[in-house]
């Protein structure tokens, strides 16, 4: 590709990276979520259409199996809404899902139809982790401006998760090593790996986050197991480590940086000083990198050099292994006992949670024994099914022991697991063994090419080393990046934070749908880059990848199958940006409803009723119809709709709940029952308890009402204290007769 169509498309990766993260942050909120799964979806249709106008003739379709199995995964998802215990929440894990998958159709439609373009790809990683990095610096640097009510000391900005933070900072750091050590290329853009690698160290570190600290390590092993550039890769790390390392170190003894709580003012003297200490850190990584690259890389090591300073590298890393191991045995519980006490920690769902401070890098315990415990409880009592895509978040709470409220997992197995069952943790595997054989053609991680080779009498399959050329070793870079993405993901929830999976989603497709590699670089531009491409005569079955693209004269040349495939791509991404728009539609009328209430009751009424048909999965809709329809004075249609909310998602202590409290004013007897369904589907809950002991009141107190009614009414007939008078009985006899009686009695 030309230097002007690469330097496009880097900074057009970059603005989607940085679009997906600054808008839909974590990935909690509905309308910044909704926002980005329909441009991505509606995005992806046009390119995968267009890729398909665009591919040569008889190419093979690499990637196809990847992409389907997680479509089927994703309809999987969908579902799941018949039996899920939260399906409001199963159709927009759904709305994500399709989303992603756009993500991965469209990586794959990319690195068919325009190969050279995975340097874009890898220069819109670096560049894209350096601005969200340098965000999360800025609200660190600049607090009174970005972070006035911040409370805790790690970096969590843009995501408002510190692991996700700390996880764009380890993949940032991966791509560094291909920018900064390839062989090729300017070294000007070479030297800019130097600067963003030292801002991707400090934001990781500052970020407090023990899992992306470890899969960060892994991920660069990996690369220097697999990629033999090992010189100046190390030659890369120990720079940046000696310029980010005093920065760093400043930042953990400095107590209104690396402390909760701390008040503004002292914050923003701080976050100052740590501005101005992180430009010098800039300014001196830039140099060295223009330095090593204009002056150092002129001239290849000799073989001898390299066997020397390979050796004291290595001699290097023993030693701190050993050093390690030596500080562990030198311990109170000594080296096995120390071990088996971290291994405890780890695994104790009871183990305090390590504070918000610098020293839990080093800290063992952690409250995802906790999280995973409750996800395996919740899958043993759904093992085939699952209770439905993100109905973790319901289930666990007849299983939680403490009252803090948690969305996912914190680990992509157990969630699977819990969420989906035993059939979708079967698909979720069949997709990364698939993907694995996809992404094995492009990259030959052991080295090994198998070759078939045709003799006169036989057929026999030799396995060849390959060739390092440029482009497998951004290949290479490209595993590796998704290595720390899914490592990182066992462990916690970034697959649910789009800026996070979209990395790994672009990558992971390049990958899958790139095939095999030719002999030479596709796309170098000419005269500067690599090896030209080697001719390479196609099949009959297939057209090289490095083809070069021919725009169709007319439309008959398309053909009809390309024009049905590609109006179909478009025709189901507009179908699925429709479906995500819908729970977003619903809850923009519950709002407009609760708005029109006070003025215009008729009106917030079919508001109401608008946003129970755009989303009739939702118990929202169906609370703020009944709250419009009890202000209207309908009581019976509001206990209806709270009877339908029940009937709905009658695993969801919510519902019960709404419903019990409606009834504690008319029927307390009515509101106990269902408030004990509440109590029991979430034991832990506060406002439930409440709820629930206010109806045993109301029922005692009816109950004594019911005792003292004969009571009062038997004091209307008679005074209290006062014997009761001689009852007189009335004679049938005339008045005469009685009074001649009483005359003789006198």
């Amino acid at each position: 590709m030309p230097y002007g169509a690469t330097a496009a498309a880097t900074v057009a990766f970059a603005g989607a990276l940085c679009f997906a993260t600054f808008l839909a942050g974590g990935g909690l909120r509905l309308a910044p979520m909704t926002t980005f799964e329909i441009v991505v979806t509606i995005l992806a249709g046009l390119i995968v259409a267009g890729a398909v106008v665009l591919a040569p003739e008889r190419m093979r379709a690499y990637g196809a199996w990847p992409v389907g199995l997680l479509l089927a995964l994703t309809a999987f998802t969908g579902l799941s809404v018949v039996w899920s215990v939260a399906p409001d929440s199963s159709w927009q894990d759904a709305g994500r899902m399709l989303a992603y998958s756009a993500c991965l159709a469209t990586a794959v439609a990319l690195a068919r139809v325009a190969p050279g373009a995975w340097r874009a790809l890898l220069g819109g990683i670096v560049l894209g982790a350096a601005v969200v990095c340098g965000y999360a610096l800025l609200t660190k640097t600049l607090p009174n401006d970005l972070a006035a009510n911040e409370t805790y000391a790690r970096l969590q900005a843009p995501y408002g998760y510190w692991n996700a933070t700390g996880l764009t900072a380890a993949m940032g750091m991966v791509a560094c090593l291909w920018l900064g050590s390839r062989r090729t290329g300017h070294a000007l853009l070479s030297a800019l790996a130097y600067p963003a690698a030292g801002l991707a160290l400090v934001t990781l570190m500052l970020a407090y986050s023990r899992g992306a600290l470890i899969v960060a390590a892994l991920g660069i092993a990996l690369w220097l197991c697999l990629v033999p550039l090992r010189l100046r890769a190390a030659r890369l790390l120990i720079v940046v480590v000696l310029g980010a390392g005093p920065v760093i170190a400043w930042a953990f003894s400095e107590h209104a940086l690396s402390s909760d709580n701390v008040v503004l003012s002292a914050r923003t003297s701080a976050g100052h000083q740590l501005g101005a200490l992180l430009l010098a850190m800039l300014a001196l990584l830039t140099l060295a990198g223009i330095a090593i690259g204009f002056f150092g890389g002129r001239r290849a090591p000799s073989p001898q050099a390299r066997r020397r300073v390979g050796t004291v590298l290595i001699a290097l890393l023993v030693l701190v292994l050993l050093v390690a191991a030596g500080g562990l045995a030198a311990s109170r519980r000594g080296l096995t006992g120390t071990i088996s006490h971290d291994v405890s920690s780890l695994t104790d769902p009871n183990a305090p949670v390590p504070p918000n401070t610098p020293g839990r890098l080093t800290a063992i315990a952690s409250v995802r024994a906790r999280y995973w415990k409750e996800a395996l409880e919740v899958w043993r009592a759904h093992p085939a099914l699952g209770v439905g895509a993100s109905g973790y978040e319901t289930a666990r709470l007849r299983y939680r022991k403490e009252t803090l409220d948690v969305k996912h997992a914190h680990g992509f197995i157990v969630q699977t697991l819990a969420d989906l069952g035993i059939v979708g943790l079967a698909l979720s595997l069949a997709l990364l063994a698939a993907w694995m054989a996809a992404a094995g053609r492009a990259t030959h991680p052991f080295n090994r090419r198998w070759i078939l080779r045709r003799s006169p009498f036989s057929l026999s399959w030799v396995a060849q080393p390959g060739a390092y050329t440029n482009e497998r070793i951004g290949m290479l870079t490209m595993l590796c990046v998704v290595v720390v993405f899914g490592l990182h993901s066992l462990a916690d929830w970034t697959w649910y934070v789009p800026g996070n999976a979209l990395v790994a989603l672009l990558c992971a497709g390049w990958l899958a749908g790139r095939g095999p590699l030719p002999e030479g670089d596709i796309g170098a531009p000419a005269g500067v880059e690599g090896t030209p491409a080697l001719p390479r005569s196609p099949s009959a079955s297939e057209v090289s990848p490095g083809a070069p693209l021919r725009l169709p004269r007319s439309w008959t040349q398309l053909g009809s199958v390309r024009i049905a495939v590609a109006g179909a791509a478009i025709a189901g991404a507009l179908l699925a940006a429709w479906t995500q728009w819908q729970p977003q539609r619903s809850v923009d009328a519950s709002e407009q409803a609760l708005a029109l209430l006070a003025g215009r009751p008729a009106a917030a009424a079919a508001a109401a009723q608008t946003a129970v048909n755009r989303d009739p999965l939702s118990t929202q809709a169906l609370f703020t119809l009944s709250a419009v329809e009890h202000a209207r004075g309908q009581s019976t249609l509001a206990r209806e709709t709270l009877e339908q909310a029940v009937r709905l998602q009658p695993s969801d202590p919510q519902t019960w709940l709404a419903l019990g409290q409606y009834e504690l004013a008319n029927d307390p007897s009515a509101a106990v029952n269902e408030l004990r369904a509440a109590v029991y589907l979430d034991p832990e809950s506060i406002a439930t308890q409440n709820a629930y002991v206010v109806a045993l009141r109301g029922v005692e107190a009816r109950e004594a009402q019911n005792r003292l009614r004969p009571a009062a009414a038997s004091s209307r007939r008679r005074a209290p204290g006062k014997p009761p008078a001689r009852r007189i009985k009335t004679s049938s006899k005339p008045k005469s007769s009685s009074r001649s009686a009483s005359a003789r009695r006198l």
